[in-house]
């Protein structure tokens, strides 16, 4: 039996309690990812910053490389929260992560974790149009 599969706004609420764990003492910027898997597997992760900022670590990268770990590589959903006014659009690097492992048809779900009922939705396709991904190599 597969699990039943979070609603986007089951997602978001994952992603703001993961944010809460983020390791952020240089930005004060806590990120919470939660990540589905295609075969309804949820997994989450938060940003873990670093005094050398380029060895931080990202929230979604975080949950990706979790997923990984457990042995999963397709996901098909994605929320992001974080705190502030603009939405917490995926950067570069988990962009291209996320290409790696999903679809352009990825649902990604950001919202600012003060007002988790609003949010937007995108498709990875629309944030990284023709990608390089898995189907490249």
């Amino acid at each position: 039996m597969s699990p039943s599969r979070p609603s986007p706004s089951e997602l978001i609420q994952l992603a703001a309690e993961t944010a809460e764990q983020a390791y952020a003492p240089y930005s004060n910027y806590r990120v919470g990812a939660a990540l589905v898997t295609t075969e309804g597997v949820v997994f989450t992760g938060c940003n873990v910053e670093n005094a050398s900022y380029g060895l931080c670590n990202c929230a979604e990268r975080t949950a990706v490389f979790t997923a990984v770990r457990e042995g999963y590589k397709r996901f098909n959903e994605i929320a992001i929260v974080a705190p502030g006014d603009t939405p917490p659009y995926p950067c570069g690097a988990c962009r291209q992560v996320l290409a790696e492992f999903c679809g352009p048809d990825c649902r990604i779900y950001v919202a600012c974790s003060t007002n988790l009922t609003s949010h937007e939705e995108m498709s990875l396709g629309d944030l990284l149009p023709k990608a390089f991904s898995f189907k490249d190599r």
